[in-house]
């Protein structure tokens, strides 16, 4: 049947996939709780009827701040069938955040997972004029269940089924579906409006890179709030893929063990974590072990999507069956296909990957156009290393004078909920979305990202920086977890590293060297030095302007719960230069 908006979803469950026993699961107390096709559709219709019943219309929204569950799902497409919008909201913001979010999307009501969301969420809510009730998934003594609108729509399915077989055939593909805030590294988030249309063009577009069906499965970990794994998880029910949901980002490495997924979505931080692991291990084991190891790995980095000799096949093949079927082992035994986005994948972990036998399909978008402009698609043969891939199908994109991408097409949001005059500044008058990215096109054919339009800097001399190109070269090296690049009106460039305390801590044992917290480690000169090696190994291969000539450690792991961090783990910078503003005066403080 053909799909034109994001509810129709379960039209195609019923036609295609109604034998499904597993279309969600996720765990509870120990335990995997699979809900069918069929349950999906139930749970839907039931909570639509439930939401109307509280008096809830066409237009009204309802906000979910919610974990990765199959009840995220159920109130994602009960909301989008009755015409209600959802607003989907980060479980992991500040309170100041939530305030804001809740009282400009003036939702009807609110879903939260647990008692400690409840806990924070429910004096803002009692606040806010729009909320009438804050439900939750869990159950919290003294909250109102979500199972209460289940039942309530179970009482009264009779008396809001014509209703709500009405407004489905009055929606159309055009109108809003969802307002998407973004997760705001300056200022307060912007609402983008997004409509079905923009998300089913999206994941119908993407579903043909890979060639999975009904009887694969995949493990759902980055978090639905944001259009990127929403979208993707679309991709999947679109294509009848069984989705478990992994308990949180700590049990990963059990669930995917459990599940045996043939894909799942990432971000480059997160693959390269997996890979920082697998080496450390490599290093390691016994010396003609080791040998062979890295023989593989040496091997893996020369891996070309086209184009191997013979030769190299053959060698590939032996390192395939002494190590990279280890590789894939560690990642559950079945795994196909990552997908990679949300910010630039260093291009080595790329054939190191494919190499192995996992296809990285890297992509690019952001939420405003639904998220996809681009992607590397196996199906095709569009696929280069280095690059997001070649542009979707009925998208359009070109490169403006100042190298901007400007993208257009039917994914593009309608625009910035209550900001007009946000939304001319990005849309213009033909149409194009100006992405704020800068990238050039490859053959007429790959999209290449080259920096965020707004995250370069000139020096004072004039210079261009593109901190992103130097971070991702800097976060090859096992010493650093993260960083970032500074120096604007500068003399030269400089950098905040966060160390990889873990391999720190490991090297530091090794090497006799005594420390008493993660605060003196940094400030001893052994370590130091051992930083200075990494970075001027990393300004070989920098032009003399790009070189970073001074670096401060920080003893603060970033993260999105500590704020220096977006939900996918992209650099708040702003954030990071009011944190460490007296460090980094004291970097530029000796030309003065």
């Amino acid at each position: 049947m053909e799909v034109t908006r994001t509810f129709d979803l379960l039209e195609r469950y019923k036609e295609l996939f109604s034998h499904k026993d597993d279309a969600l699961a996720c765990k509870v107390n120990g335990e995997w709780v699979k809900y069918s096709s069929l349950d999906y559709i139930n749970y839907c219709n039931w909570i639509s009827y439930g939401l109307m019943a509280l008096g809830l219309k066409k237009g009204d929204k309802v906000a979910n701040i919610a974990n990765n569950r199959p009840e995220w799902c159920f109130m994602d497409l009960a909301a989008s069938q009755a015409g209600i919008v959802h607003v989907p909201i980060y479980p992991t913001i500040s309170k100041e955040e939530y305030d804001y979010i809740l009282n400009h999307a003036e939702p009807k009501l609110v879903f939260v997972s647990d008692k400690a969301l409840y806990t924070k969420i429910k004096p803002i809510a009692d606040a806010a004029p729009s909320i009438s009730g804050v439900y939750t998934y869990d159950d919290v003594e003294g909250a109102k269940s979500w199972k209460e609108i289940v039942e309530l729509g179970k009482a009264n399915a009779g008396k809001y089924k014509d209703e709500l077989e009405n407004v489905k055939s009055s929606i159309k593909p055009e109108e809003m579906v969802s307002i998407l805030y973004t997760s705001g590294t300056t200022g307060f988030p912007k609402g983008v409006m997004l409509s079905h249309k923009n998300l089913v063009t999206n994941f119908i577009a993407t579903s043909k890179c890979h060639e999975l069906e009904h009887q694969h499965r995949v493990l759902s970990f980055l978090p639905l709030s944001h259009v990127y794994e929403r979208m993707v998880n679309y991709n999947f029910q679109y294509k009848g893929l069984s989705i478990y949901f992994a308990e949180n980002m700590g049990t990963i490495v059990q669930n995917v063990n459990e599940v045996k997924p043939h894909i799942f979505n990432s971000v480059p931080r997160l693959l390269e974590r997996v890979y920082d692991k697998i080496i450390g291990k490599g290093k390691d084991l016994p010396y003609i072990k080791k040998q062979l190891f890295f023989w593989a790995v040496n091997l893996g980095f020369k891996y070309k999507y086209e184009g191997n000799s013979l030769y190299y096949r053959i060698r590939l093949k032996i390192a395939d069956a002494l190590i990279f079927k280890k590789w894939r082992a560690a990642l559950g035994g079945e795994i196909i296909y990552i997908v990679s986005g949300g910010a630039a994948l260093q291009p080595r972990l790329a054939h190191i990957f494919w190499a192995a036998g996992i296809k990285v399909m890297e992509g690019y978008g952001l939420t405003e156009t639904s998220p996809v402009i681009a992607v590397n698609n196996p199906l095709t043969g569009d696929v280069m290393f280095g690059t997001v891939g070649a542009v979707i199908e009925s998208v359009e994109v070109k490169i403006a004078e100042d190298g901007e991408i400007l993208a257009r097409g039917p994914n593009i949001m309608l625009g910035y909920y209550k900001e007009p005059g946000l939304t001319s500044e990005v849309i213009d008058e033909e149409g194009w979305f100006h992405t704020g990215d800068i990238g050039i096109m490859i053959d007429n054919r790959f999209l290449k990202i080259t920096d965020r339009k707004k995250e370069m800097f000139k020096l004072s001399s004039g210079k261009y920086i593109a901190p992103q190109v130097i971070e991702n070269k800097l976060k090859e090296s096992f010493f650093i977890e993260n960083l970032m690049v500074v120096g604007e009106n500068q003399k030269f460039a400089s950098a905040l590293i966060s160390p990889n305390f873990e391999f720190l801590h490991n090297w530091a044992g090794l090497h006799g060297i005594k420390f008493r917290d993660n605060e003196e480690l940094i400030s001893l000169p052994e370590v130091n030095a051992r930083y200075q090696k990494e970075v001027n190994e990393i300004n070989q291969g920098l032009s003399a302007h790009e070189n970073i000539k001074r670096f401060r450690l920080v003893a603060d792991e970033w993260s999105p719960v500590t704020g220096e961090l977006s939900p996918t783990l992209k650099l708040k910078r702003r954030i990071l230069q009011d944190k460490y503003k007296r460090v980094l005066d004291e970097i530029y403080a000796m030309e003065k």
